[in-house]
C-alpha cells in the first residue's frame, strides 16, 4: 500500500473521473414547492425560485435505478 498527495484542488489528476466541466461548476435541478417551477441552483447562490420568489425548494429524483438489499 502507498500513499500519494494529491494536488491542492481537491480533484484527483487524470483518471477516468467526471469531466472537468462537472467538477468546476455543478449544476443541481430543484423544483420550487410553491408554484412547481424547475430551478438550476449553482453552489453559492441563493435559494429562491426565479420565478415566484419562494424559499422552499426541494431536489429533483434520481432518474437512475437505486437497488437496495432487503434484510
Amino acid at each position: 500500500m502507498s500513499y500519494q498527495a494529491r494536488p491542492a484542488g481537491g480533484a484527483p489528476s487524470g483518471g477516468a473521473g467526471m469531466g472537468g466541466l462537472a467538477t468546476r461548476n455543478p449544476v443541481m435541478e430543484y423544483i420550487c414547492a410553491d408554484c412547481a417551477a424547475t430551478n438550476e441552483i449553482r453552489p453559492r447562490e441563493p435559494i429562491r425560485c426565479r420565478e415566484c420568489g419562494h424559499r422552499v425548494m426541494y431536489k429533483k429524483r434520481t432518474k437512475r435505478m437505486l437497488h437496495f438489499e432487503a434484510r
